[in-house]
């Protein structure tokens, strides 16, 4: 009776969610990029914070031969009463007394307070007082380098396939953080910590979007959150540590930059994208890489079932000038019509932020009076509970609020922190940790769903391009996240005070923007523009409380499918 049914009736064309239901989007296939999404996770966070790792600087004083054989705690105790302890150079030293006088010369050798016996980059080469501005210009170049390794890598992904962009952008941050170590110089650093930006944002965001392709609904609330927030924590964790274990930046950067070269496994292991291809007019290819994830997935699916997605495809990709127009609709489009260009502004000032303000907070683990290390392992502790906390606030208040409220909350505890700082010697330092991690904490979120909401907001015909330029842009902002730390070296609660205001004019932008909880998202520009019109700054309070759509209808649609 089916066979027959089947004859009469030929299956009507199939979209791609509806093949990768009967194909499994919740299954061994599925479990398989999570597993690996979370490898690369880790090794992804060592090497986007390795530059934290490897310019720890720890307590250190101007050397002087008559305090070679003095513990740390007298050698302090003669430093404290100058202005910049680190910086002075004595010329005579009253050991009895405990007085001393200034020289004139410039401090040209250290006694370094070894933090866990670990010799760091700035140690090794004395980047410290005058010099200690090289790391961060290191660092800048990082920066500079993601930023351009985002358009790069991009336009690769979208030419050559997702799986070789991301290995060749692992490749390059393999080669750009094992070539550190054999630097010794300020070009030589800034050329390799270059190079390793190339990889940053790429390695990782072109596995999210083959994630995102493959699995259901449910798997990227849940699962995928979880995987991101717990693997990229272990990672920054297992960094802290690992450069503990092995005592020596060169051999952490070693350690920590060989495992990327396993990336290129994943050319066996994971499927191009299936809509990419079908995009580049290979729809064999896409449908040859669906029944590799049926087979895994141990899933039969009949040839009914395909020609049904081919026809699908030869209908709504392969034929169309217009479709192609409407997939060739350029990024300033959002310029020409008044109301997406203003959206456009503010969602570049959002990322100018946002991101800058993030790497500030995530990577300023010094000079808080407690080790780096543990520090640096207490911010990660923070991101799998901020991880879950974002998404529940997400679904109860939507994205506007969330947004508003820990871009608000996390500028009052950073200027909070600053104040503290300013106390100088006589400040509490559980007090400081405590508000640090607090901002650690709300930024995560804050950073989680002010760009979703920023996301959702930019049009499907262009949101690709639109998230990238703004991803770019948040990276040149971050060019000036070493300088805002350094800033720390001259008036120490001036980062945390700088941080506070950007969050609350980051705060006030969100509040000019339109809610997109339970709304359907623009397709077009032309849609783009008549969004959220008619919304005043505070309607998305009215929304508080009220049930979201849940994705529980899409799931028990795509599940009649898979079983029928």
């Amino acid at each position: 009776m089916t066979n027959s049914n089947s004859n009469s009736n030929p299956n009507p064309p199939m979209d791609f969610d509806e093949i990768l239901a009967k194909c499994g989007n919740s299954h061994r296939y599925q479990y398989l990029l999570l597993g690996l999404y979370g490898f690369l996770m880790v090794f992804v966070s060592m090497h986007y914070f390795s530059q934290n790792v490897i310019s720890f600087v720890p307590d250190h004083w101007c050397y002087h031969e008559q305090l070679e054989n003095r513990s740390f705690d007298e050698i302090a105790a003669i430093y404290n009463q100058f202005d910049k302890p680190s910086c002075t150079r004595l010329a005579t030293i009253d050991i009895d007394g405990g007085n001393a006088t200034i020289s004139k010369d410039r401090c040209d050798r250290w006694i370094y307070k070894y933090d866990f016996g670990f010799r760091s980059m700035n140690i090794e080469l004395n980047w410290v007082c005058d010099d200690a501005y090289k790391a961060r210009v290191g660092q800048s170049l990082f920066f500079i380098g993601s930023m351009c390794g985002t358009l790069v890598f991009g336009l690769l992904g979208d030419n050559i396939g997702r799986v070789k962009a991301l290995i060749l952008a692992n490749c390059c941050g393999f080669l750009g953080d094992f070539s550190t170590i054999f630097t010794g110089s300020l070009t030589a650093f800034s050329i390799t910590r270059f190079i390793s930006g190339l990889a940053a944002d790429a390695n990782s965001y072109l596995m999210y979007i083959l994630l995102l392709e493959y699995v259901s609904p449910s798997l990227r609330n849940v699962a995928l959150n979880t995987v991101l927030g717990s693997f990229y924590s272990l990672g920054l964790i297992g960094a802290s540590w690992l450069a503990v274990l092995v005592g020596n930046w060169r051999f952490f950067l070693a350690c920590s930059s060989l495992p990327l070269l396993l990336v290129t496994l994943f050319y066996f292991l994971v499927q191009e994208s299936a809509q990419w291809l079908v995009t580049r007019d290979d729809i064999d290819g896409a449908i040859r890489r669906l029944q590799r994830v049926a087979k895994i997935n141990r899933r039969v699916v009949s040839d009914d079932d395909f020609k049904a997605f081919r026809s699908y495809c030869q209908n709504n990709y392969c034929k169309s000038e217009a479709t192609a127009e409407e997939e060739q609709a350029k990024l300033t489009d959002m310029l020409k019509t008044p109301r997406m260009r203003c959206m456009a502004f503010k969602i570049l000032l959002i990322f100018i932020i946002v991101v800058p303000a993030y790497n500030t907070i995530a990577r300023n683990v010094e000079g808080l009076g407690i080790s780096p290390f543990i520090m640096f392992s207490l911010n990660a502790l923070m991101l799998p509970p901020s991880g879950y906390l974002q998404g529940f606030l997400q679904d109860v208040s939507g994205r506007k609020l969330t947004s508003v409220s820990w871009m608000m909350i996390t500028g009052i505890f950073a200027v909070a922190a600053g104040l503290v700082i300013a106390q100088g010697q006589n400040r509490s330092v559980f007090l400081l940790v405590g508000l640090t991690l607090v901002a650690r904490f709300g930024v995560s979120i804050a950073d989680g769903a002010s760009s979703q909401l920023c996301t959702e907001l930019i049009p499907t015909s262009v949101r690709g391009r639109g998230v990238g330029v703004a991803h770019v842009a948040g990276f040149a902002a971050s060019f000036l996240s070493p300088f805002i730390i350094h800033l720390g070296t001259y008036f120490k609660p001036a980062p945390s005070i700088i941080l506070g205001l950007l969050f609350l004019a980051g705060a006030y932008i969100c509040l000019l923007m339109p809610e997109t909880r339970n709304k359907k998202l623009p397709m077009t520009v032309a849609e783009g523009e008549k969004f959220g019109i008619g919304e005043r700054m505070f309607d998305f309070l009215l929304e508080f409380g009220k049930d979201k759509e849940t994705e529980v209808e899409l799931e028990a649609e795509l599940k009649d499918k898979e079983n029928a």
